[in-house]
């Protein structure tokens, strides 16, 4: 049975590391939510460590630049890992093959800031790609803008690299589509199609090699995401209700709610539900 917080104090010195999502936990993309700055600040006195896991097709120092300037404590965080980052460090290493890249972006020119040390190249003609990199959509894109697209890399059996599997996401102004969108469906057209983030165990178990070994939290908004991916690594979890969920639980704060969503993400109980970190 999931138990209902009122503060990560109370449990925070159960676990050796509490590891946070961004958007929905920490911030809304614009500004961070209420309590989240003062909460950060409470637990940064504690014997544990604090990370960040966010499933950003950005590199892990943009993002630690936008937290410090949303008002965290960035020292406060011993480590801050994205997707984004765990794609780019396979590229460097070799681990992936092809080197010319059509690019799909939230703003023209993310991926040649993302590219910076790689030798890879960042092309606007598919027809010379190798393979897409999809690391982010434009706020109100829709999924038929990619139509064309997607039968365009199917026909050159382009594979697709994600750096961001989130279908779904917060902003202020309301839920946006994300890159894990087009991403699925690509895969279900018959594309291949290479995740990185959450849920997939291979960036749990990096951010534990770098925090070290013992019990660990996972602190997000997303059952799909955050806390299946918990799960398949073998944490404890907490669901944040006002991120990416808010609607539903604020219409009905009840345990159906959350066993409707558990059902629909086919995702087994986190171990706590809040509101909103505190």
């Amino acid at each position: 049975m999931t138990k209902v917080l009122t503060s990560l104090k109370d449990i925070a010195p159960l676990y050796d590391a509490l590891v946070f999502d961004q958007w929905g936990v920490l911030h809304n993309g614009t500004s961070p939510y209420a309590s989240a700055v003062a909460a950060i600040s409470a637990l940064g006195d504690g014997p544990y460590k604090l990370g960040v896991l966010s499933n950003s097709g950005k590199r892990a120092a943009p993002n630690a630049t936008r937290i410090a300037q949303m008002g965290f404590d960035i020292s406060l965080f011993d480590y801050v890992m994205t997707s984004g980052e765990a794609l780019w460090q396979d590229l460097r290493q070799g681990v992936i093959a092809q080197r010319r890249f059509f690019p799909i972006e939230r703003h023209k020119g993310d991926a040649l800031i993302w590219a910076d040390g790689l030798d890879i190249q960042i092309t606007d003609d598919p027809e010379e790609a190798q393979a897409v990199l999809l690391m982010g959509l434009p706020d109100g894109a829709q999924m038929s803008d990619y139509a064309h697209q997607l039968q365009t890399w199917i026909q050159r059996k382009l594979p697709v690299y994600c750096s961001n599997p989130d279908r779904r996401s917060p902003r202020a102004q309301g839920d946006v589509i994300s890159p894990g969108a087009l991403a699925y469906a690509y895969r279900d057209i018959g594309g291949e199609v290479s995740f990185y983030g959450k849920p997939h165990l291979p960036i749990f178990r990096s951010i534990e090699a770098a925090m070290g070994k013992g019990r660990f939290l996972m602190v997000g908004d997303s059952l799909e995401h955050d806390i299946a991916g918990a799960q398949k690594a073998g944490w404890d979890s907490v669901l944040i209700e006002g991120g990416l969920y808010r609607d539903a639980f604020a219409a009905d704060p009840s345990d159906a709610t959350l066993h409707r969503l558990l059902t629909k993400n086919a995702c087994q109980q986190p171990t706590y539900r809040m509101k909103e970190i505190r």
